[in-house]
């Protein structure tokens, strides 16, 4: 009798796995040369003047960051399983972030966070940003964002490098 190996669990990036998320939809879209993400402002992003409070851009940006991620097939719970084994004690850092505020976005705005990969280097990845109100520019940044394990850089995992990788070629080059 011939013993049957047993099945492998679907790759972090299969088709598969991304199409299982029922809320798949909600992760915004992929566009030539990044992704982009709707957010509609709320009164719990705005200060007392009924104005976007700064520091949220940076978690609108940071959903921006993750749901590009999600769309290139990067299923993010799998791929920490797998840099868990490749470096222990891991974690992604942002290593620098650069941001200009060029125009408030106020309470009911329907906000666009675009994403675009800018470089893919050894330990780190940098990104291009913008939050825009239409055709209108709110925020831009540039943010780098680095893998280390055990308080020092490391490789960034294959299936993360190979997925950025790809999306790179696809973004416009500046």
């Amino acid at each position: 009798m011939t013993e049957r190996p047993e099945p492998l669990s679907p790759h972090p990036l299969s088709p598969d796995v991304l199409k299982a998320d029922p809320f798949l939809h909600l992760a915004g879209r992929l566009v030539p040369g990044g992704h982009v993400l709707p957010v509609r402002v709320y009164y719990e992003d705005t200060d007392f003047s009924g104005i976007v409070y700064h520091a949220n851009y940076l978690k609108f940006m940071e959903r921006g960051r993750s749901d590009h991620l999600r769309l290139i097939g990067v299923v993010q719970g799998d791929l920490f399983g797998e840099a868990l084994a490749e470096a222990p004690g891991f974690a992604f850092v942002v290593r620098s972030m650069e941001l200009q505020f060029v125009r408030p976005a106020r309470i009911d705005d329907v906000l666009e966070v675009h994403t675009s990969p800018i470089d893919v280097a050894g330990a780190s990845i940098t990104l291009a940003q913008k939050v825009k109100r239409g055709d209108e520019l709110i925020v831009e940044g540039k943010v780098k964002v680095a893998f280390v394990a055990q308080g020092r850089a490391r490789r960034i995992p294959d299936a993360l490098r190979t997925a950025m990788k790809a999306a790179l070629g696809e973004a416009p080059q500046a």
